[in-house]
C-alpha cells in the first residue's frame, strides 16, 4: 500500500541537511519576551478592542468598574467623575482604599504599584475581598495605566493620604506618604490618555461620559455618582449640565421610566423586581415594559449588565429572562384558555416591542472578549430565569386584565411574524422562477429570510467561484455582467429599463423606490463583493449608490455589507497569510514573517483568480471573514448627500473640484 506524505515520518520528508537549516533559522534569540506593560502598548486591541472612541472611553469604563466594586462590596456610597479642560479624567470614590503595604511577594513595591503595572494582579481572584466584580480581574486598572501618558492615584487610608504618578505604565518614583487626612478615605485615579495610541486628536466626550456615569448609578441603587465637567466643554451641549448627581433607589426601574418617557404602554405598570442580597447563588434585577410606539429606530429596547458591566451583545443572563417571560405568557395562556394560539409564540415575539433591563451580580463571570461584551456562564441563564418566573406569574395573576393584554399583543407579533414568513417563502419562489436569465441566481436552500445572504458578485468567474466557495443551506449568489448603472445620473426610463438592476431587485424579491417593502427581502443581509482593486471599488461604489438611493432602509436597518477579500497571499515554507491591501501586507511581512527563508508574494487579479477554498476561507465563511456594514449616520445626511451628488452625479467640474481639494490626500501605487 502507497503511503502519502501525512503519513510518512518526519525523517523521510525532508533530508539532514534541510533539517539542520530548519532548526537554525529558529532558535532562542527568535523569542521575544515583552516585560511589564509591553504588551498592552504594542497590541492594545488584544486588551480593550481597538484604539477608536469606544476604546478610548472603554479606560473611563475600566477605572469607574473598580469604584462600583468597592460600591456592590458595600464599602463605598460615593463615587466622583470629573473631566478637566485640559483632558483629564479623574475617578474618586470612598472606599477601602487600594492597599499601599510592601507587596509580599515584590518586596521592594507597595501593593498599589503592583496593581498599577503588573497584568493579572488585583483582589478579585478570590471571593474574600470581592464577593462579585465587574472590573478585569487585575488587568483593568493597569491597560489604562499603560495607555496613558499621564496618571496619578491618590490613596486615602487609615488616616493618611498616599500618592505615585505614572507615565506610559511606568512609575515615575516611589510611592509618597504625603501626611494626615482624618476626612477622607477612598482612592482617587486621575488620568490623561496618550495620544501616541489613541490619536493626537482623540478626546472624551462629556456626553458619553454622562451617559455611561448615570447608567452604572442605576444598577447599584445604593451609591451616588456625582458628575463635574469643565464649563468650557459642556458650553455647546444644551443637554449635559456642568454638575449632577445620579441617586436611583428605584434602580433599574427608574431606568426603565426615564427610557419610556411618555411612551404609550401595552400595561400601565412596569414589571420590576430584584432578588434579595445574593446567598451565593447570584442576585438579579430586572425591569420589562411593552410599548407599540416602538424606540427610536428598533422596535425593542434591551439592556444587560454583569456585575455593573454593560453586555453589549448579550448573553446567558438575556436568556434567562427572554426564557421566563416566555414560559409565563404560555403558562398564563393555558390558564385562560388560549393556549393554542400562543402555542407559536416565541422569544423573538415576547420581546418584539418590549423595553427590557436585567442586572446579574455573580461569582467569576465569564465574558466572551476582554471588553467583556457578552456573558457566557451557562449557569446565568438558570439564575435569572428561577428569579423572575415566579414574580412574573405572579405578575400576570395579579392584574388579569391587563395580563390578557399583553397575551394578545404577543399573539398577535407572532401571528404578524408568520404571515411575513409565508409571504416572504412566496416571494421566493416568485423570484427564482421570474429571473429572466435561468440559472444566475444560485439561490440558498433555506425559505426563511432569517441568517440568510444574497452575494452580489462581480462577473461571471466570480460568481463560478463564490458558488463552490458557499455554504448552500443559507448563501445565495448572484453574478453581475461588469459595471452597474450609475444611477445617479441616469434617467428614470434607462434605470427602469436596465437589465442588471431588473434582476437585482427581482433576485432580492422587492421593487425599487417607492415600491421598496423591507418585509419583502427574501434575505436578511446583502452583501457587496468584489474584487480588491480600483475597478473593484469602483463597482462597489455604484452598488452602493444604487442602495442609497433607491432600497435606503437597507442602509437605515443595517443589513447592506461590503465583503473584505484580500489582496495579496504571502508564504514562507508551510506559513501562508491574506493581506487586504499594501499597508497590511507591509505590517506582516514586518510581524509574522521574521524568519529565514524565501517570502513568496502573490497578488490576486480577482475573485475569479482566487481557489473556491480560498476565497470561502477568507471572505465568506462567517467564522474567518470580515465585513464591512455600510450606513449612513442620520445625523450628516446633508453632507452624505452633497457627497454623493459631487462622487456620482452628472456634473463633472464639481467632480475635478473635488479632487483637486483632496489630491494632498491620495497615495499613488507606483
Amino acid at each position: 500500500m502507497a503511503t502519502s506524505n501525512a503519513q510518512k515520518p518526519q525523517d523521510e520528508l525532508f533530508s539532514a541537511k534541510q533539517q539542520i537549516a530548519a532548526e537554525n533559522s529558529y532558535s532562542a534569540k527568535d523569542i521575544e519576551v515583552l516585560e511589564g506593560l509591553e504588551p498592552v502598548r504594542l497590541r492594545p486591541g488584544m486588551y480593550i478592542g481597538g484604539t477608536d472612541d469606544r476604546a478610548l472611553h472603554h479606560l473611563f469604563a475600566e477605572v469607574l468598574d473598580n469604584s462600583m466594586d468597592e460600591a456592590v462590596a458595600g464599602h463605598a456610597n460615593r463615587i466622583e467623575v470629573e473631566l478637566d479642560i485640559d483632558g483629564y479624567l479623574s475617578v474618586t470614590d470612598n472606599g477601602r482604599g487600594i492597599p499601599v503595604d510592601p507587596h509580599p511577594k515584590f518586596k521592594n513595591q507597595s501593593a498599589l504599584e503592583v496593581i498599577m503595572t503588573t497584568l493579572h494582579s488585583g483582589g478579585k481572584f478570590t471571593s474574600d475581598a470581592y464577593a462579585t466584580s465587574g472590573g478585569l480581574h487585575g488587568v483593568g486598572v493597569s491597560v489604562v495605566n499603560a495607555l496613558s501618558d499621564d496618571l496619578i492615584v491618590e490613596v486615602a487610608r487609615s488616616r493618611q493620604l498616599y500618592r505615585q504618578t505614572f507615565k506610559k505604565g511606568v512609575a515615575q518614583g516611589k510611592l509618597e506618604k504625603l501626611g494626615p487626612t482624618p476626612n477622607r478615605r477612598g482612592t482617587k485615579i486621575r488620568f490623561h490618555p496618550d495620544p501616541e495610541i489613541f490619536g493626537p486628536k482623540a478626546h472624551f466626550k462629556p456626553a458619553r461620559l454622562y451617559r455611561m456615569a448615570r447608567a452604572k448609578a442605576y444598577l447599584q441603587p445604593g451609591v451616588e455618582i456625582r458628575w463635574k465637567c469643565a464649563p468650557e466643554l459642556v458650553k455647546d451641549l444644551e443637554t449635559i449640565p456642568e454638575e449632577d448627581v445620579f441617586h436611583f433607589p428605584g434602580g433599574l426601574a427608574d431606568f426603565l421610566k426615564s427610557t419610556m418617557g411618555n411612551k404609550v404602554t401595552i400595561t400601565p405598570e412596569i414589571f420590576s423586581g430584584r432578588t434579595k442580597q445574593d446567598t451565593g447563588h447570584g442576585r438579579v434585577e430586572w425591569a420589562v415594559s411593552w410599548s407599540p410606539e416602538g424606540f427610536g429606530d428598533a422596535d425593542s429596547y434591551v439592556r444587560s449588565y454583569c456585575n455593573t458591566i454593560p453586555t453589549l451583545s448579550g448573553g446567558t443572563h438575556e436568556q434567562g429572562l427572554r426564557s421566563a417571560l416566555t414560559k409565563g405568557l404560555r403558562a398564563y395562556a393555558d390558564i385562560t384558555g388560549m393556549g393554542k394560539k400562543a402555542a407559536a409564540v416565541t422569544p423573538d415575539d415576547v420581546m418584539n416591542t418590549a423595553g427590557a433591563l436585567v442586572s446579574l451580580f455573580i461569582r467569576d463571570p465569564e465574558f466572551q472578549g476582554q471588553t467583556k461584551d457578552r456573558l457566557s456562564n451557562s449557569e446565568a441563564a438558570r439564575i435569572v430565569e428561577n428569579a423572575v418566573r415566579d414574580p412574573f406569574d405572579h405578575w400576570l395573576a395579579g392584574s388579569p386584565k391587563e395580563a390578557t393584554k399583553l397575551l394578545e399583543w404577543v399573539i398577535e407579533k407572532a401571528d404578524e411574524r408568520m404571515r411575513r414568513r409565508r409571504a416572504r417563502d412566496v416571494s421566493r419562489k416568485a423570484a427564482t422562477r421570474k429571473l429572466r436569465l435561468p440559472g444566475k441566481l444560485a439561490d440558498c436552500s433555506d425559505k426563511k429570510a432569517e441568517n440568510t445572504e444574497i452575494f452580489i458578485v462581480e462577473g461571471e468567474s466570480a460568481g463560478g467561484s463564490a458558488k463552490q466557495a458557499r455554504n448552500r443551506k443559507n448563501q445565495a449568489i448572484l453574478p453581475l455582467k461588469g459595471k452597474i448603472l450609475n444611477v445617479e445620473s441616469a434617467t428614470a426610463e434607462k434605470i427602469a429599463r436596465n437589465a442588471e438592476i431588473n434582476d437585482l431587485s427581482t433576485a432580492l424579491g422587492v421593487g425599487i423606490g417607492r415600491k421598496f417593502n423591507p418585509d419583502d427581502l427574501r434575505y436578511e443581509r446583502v452583501i457587496i463583493m468584489t474584487d480588491a482593486d480600483v475597478d473593484g471599488a469602483h463597482i462597489a461604489a455604484l452598488l452602493i449608490t444604487f442602495f442609497y438611493r433607491f432600497m435606503p432602509t437597507l442602509l437605515d436597518e443595517g443589513r447592506l455589507y461590503m465583503a473584505m477579500p484580500p489582496l495579496f497571499r504571502i508564504t514562507q515554507g508551510n506559513k501562508s497569510m491574506y493581506a487586504n491591501d499594501e499597508e497590511h501586507k507591509e505590517l506582516l511581512l514586518e510581524t509574522e514573517f521574521t524568519g529565514r527563508g524565501k517570502i513568496e508574494i502573490g497578488r490576486f487579479k480577482g475573485l475569479g483568480e482566487m481557489m473556491p477554498a480560498q476565497l470561502k476561507v477568507t471572505t465568506m465563511d462567517p467564522a474567518t471573514r470580515t465585513l464591512a456594514r455600510i450606513v449612513v449616520d442620520p445625523d450628516n445626511r446633508p453632507t452624505t448627500e452633497a457627497l454623493v451628488e459631487t462622487l456620482m452625479g452628472k456634473h463633472a467640474d464639481l467632480r475635478y473640484q473635488f479632487i483637486q481639494e483632496h489630491a494632498q490626500f491620495v497615495e499613488i501605487d507606483t
